[in-house]
């Protein structure tokens, strides 16, 4: 392993490594140096359940595939929201629900179909009162297109402070067109300054598929790799999507990640400058973003690289990738 790889193996969690019975993924505060967010991901289908006592921690219903339906009881009683969601990941935004701490959920494929959900959890603020699970439509949810030319992406923004009303999770969901960066200029969001910075644990989870127009997986749909990490192709001949992510840390809190990701991988920065965040040409990244951390104040607050911010400026004379937005118009 590359010295610029050294902690991969701390924070970079291929798919099928960091699962737990029912579950496909689950990051919990059980894992060492890791305090304030959660994920855990799963596939449902028939009448395939999954259930989880919310405890201290608040939850965002994400849907990636199919339509979930949700039951929630809290000390108000039972609460039934049935979230639309969508094809996948990169048809277009899709509706969430949030679930307050102290809850019961309970989830499963709408209409015993077959769905694949995310959920993303954040531990609240001690002694903090339950706030009551909502149904975010996916009108609400406010598209973003950031930066411009090869460092255009597509942000989703359901779970920010301005749109979702929550304790302590940030959430978010971004879309990099192939050859383009995205978590660009590198920044990072690890100390505490009233107004600059705000320190923030992240999790990055990662989707991708065969841009439109390149080779089919084996059930004939753009891309796709199902979270298989060997190399070279599918046995239907297809190549598996493939990105990169970057994290790197300061003089006082050194961290080096430099991870190649596919389907399913999770990479955790609890610190440090992460970004970029590359989609190779020919491939289309998704990744959903969790983030919370210990401060008072629900904000994101970023400070660049000071050796890359300098980037943002070139924006102001090129245009939007006319990709973006997935599933939309602008």
């Amino acid at each position: 392993m590359s010295a610029a790889a050294r902690d991969n193996a701390s924070w970079v969690l291929p798919a099928g490594t960091s699962g737990s019975v029912g579950w496909e993924v689950e990051v919990t505060d059980a894992r060492e140096g890791w305090q304030h967010t959660g994920l855990q991901v799963a596939t449902l289908s028939g009448d395939d359940s999954r259930a989880l006592d919310t405890g201290e921690r608040e939850v965002i219903v994400v849907p990636l595939s199919g339509s979930v339906a949700a039951r929630v009881d809290d000390a108000a009683g039972g609460h039934e929201i049935v979230l639309a969601g969508r094809e996948s990941v990169f048809a277009g935004a899709t509706d969430v629900a949030y679930v307050g701490r102290d809850s019961r959920l309970e989830l499963a494929a709408a209409g015993g179909g077959r769905a694949r959900v995310a959920l993303a959890l954040a531990r609240v603020t001690p002694g903090s009162a339950p706030k009551p699970p909502r149904h975010l439509p996916v009108a609400d949810v406010p598209i973003e297109l950031r930066g411009a030319g090869v460092a255009s992406r597509e942000v989703r923004n359901f779970g920010v402070p301005a749109v979702l009303d929550a304790d302590s999770i940030i959430a978010c969901e971004v879309i990099t067109p192939a050859g383009n960066w995205s978590s660009y200029p590198p920044h990072k969001h690890d100390e505490e300054r009233p107004g600059e910075e705000t320190a923030l644990e992240e999790i990055y989870y990662f989707e991708l598929q065969t841009q439109r127009g390149g080779p089919s997986d084996h059930a004939g749909r753009p891309g796709g790799n199902g979270g298989d990490h060997s190399a070279g192709t599918t046995g239907g001949g297809a190549p598996r999507a493939v990105a990169y992510h970057r994290v790197y840390g300061t003089a006082d809190r050194p961290i080096d990640v430099l991870a190649e990701v596919r389907s399913g991988d999770v990479v955790l920065v609890p610190h440090g400058w992460h970004g970029p965040s590359m989609a190779p040409p020919g491939y289309d990244l998704y990744y959903l973003n969790v983030m919370a951390g210990p401060g008072a104040e629900r904000a994101w607050l970023i400070c660049d690289d000071p050796a890359h911010g300098w980037v943002r400026d070139t924006w102001t004379s090129q245009q939007v990738d006319p990709r973006l937005p997935f599933g939309g118009t602008r």
